[in-house]
């Protein structure tokens, strides 16, 4: 029987917020005025913090590992992937600090500038006040990847390169589920190889919802933790993948148009064609399908006891026929 007396991780204290501030501010007197959980995700938590330096106030983020998760880069890699990212011109919060593991924080952590903006998908969909960011949002898009994948490889930390249809294969097979469906998908996709493109740092998640928009427009790239090495068209597929879309018929995001992403894109990655990119959506697709089983299996289990986790659970038999449609529009 499975263990269901997995408990939520220790909550922060001030104090020990203060502790870690104060090492990067030593000079300064370091007060921590508001410190507030922002959510309880399944790799991190997170929280607000407002910190007084000297005297001025100073709105940041902490974010903590909850527990090490499969493919995902460590928060130190991930520091420094955001500063090479903030070099080359995209978007980022700025780093404060980090570190692989601090007993007193209850874990691996990552402070940085608290980003002013908005990354519910339904207010970016649907308020007035965002309508100029909508409307260059595809174009944004498509530069901002172009510039994350011109990133030079030998200047980033050392990322893992994974095999993408046999990482969602074994995740598959770590479910324990039987679906048909994403089999098919799976056989296709190794029947039908994409197109080689040169390896490139791949975001691993970027999308909207992992955006903060502002009314003019894209103000930072969240969410690095599934970076990695790999084809960079993973990305472009992952954005305008179904499930990202939130229910509006507009392919990218659910905002833009490929045109306009795919014509933004060019200068950087060069052109795409509809037809490669059709293969990264289907894999997109099936990818977050199976990564749906696993956070179902994730709570059932009992490792970790989650409402959110058990509905994405059922959200993968949406995606099941999601693949299948794909398959039999791809011939």
């Amino acid at each position: 029987m499975a263990d269901t007396t997995a408990s939520e991780p220790r909550d922060v204290t001030t104090a020990a917020v203060e502790d870690i501030l104060t090492k990067v501010w030593p000079d300064e007197p370091v007060v921590v005025a508001r410190l507030e959980r922002l959510s309880a995700g399944a790799s991190r938590l997170s929280w607000a913090v407002d910190v007084t330096v000297g005297g001025h106030t100073r709105p940041l983020v902490l974010q903590r590992e909850r527990a090490r998760g499969r493919g995902r880069s460590d928060v130190v890699k991930e520091a420094a992937l955001l500063r090479s990212a903030a070099a080359a011109g995209v978007p980022v919060p700025a780093v404060v600090t980090s570190d692989a593991g601090d007993d007193e924080i209850g874990g691996a952590y990552i402070v940085t500038a608290r980003v002013d903006g908005e990354t519910i998908p339904r207010r970016i969909l649907r308020e007035n006040r965002f309508a100029q960011a909508r409307a260059g949002f595809a174009r944004e898009c498509g530069e901002i990847l172009g510039r994350i994948h011109t990133l030079p490889l030998d200047g980033l930390p050392d990322l893992e390169r994974p095999d993408p249809l046999a990482a969602v294969a074994e995740m598959l097979d770590g479910t324990g589920e039987r679906r048909p469906g994403f089999e098919a998908a799976l056989r296709w996709l190794k029947d039908h190889p994409p197109v080689r493109r040169p390896l490139a740092l791949v975001h691993g998640d970027f999308r909207n919802g992992n955006l903060i928009m502002g009314e003019q427009g894209i103000e930072a790239v969240l969410d690095w933790e599934l970076a990695h090495i790999g084809n960079p068209l993973q990305d472009l597929g992952w954005l305008c993948a179904r499930p990202w879309r939130w229910g509006a018929p507009a392919p990218v995001g659910g905002v833009g148009q490929l045109d306009d992403l795919l014509t933004a894109y060019q200068p950087y990655g060069g052109a795409v064609a509809r037809e490669e990119l059709h293969w990264w959506l289907l894999f997109s697709s099936l990818n977050w399908g199976v990564m749906c089983l696993e956070q179902a299996r994730v709570h059932l289990s009992g490792e970790h006891r989650s409402v959110e986790l058990a509905v994405l659970g059922r959200i993968s038999s949406e995606m099941e026929y999601d693949v299948l449609r794909m398959v039999r529009d791809a011939g």
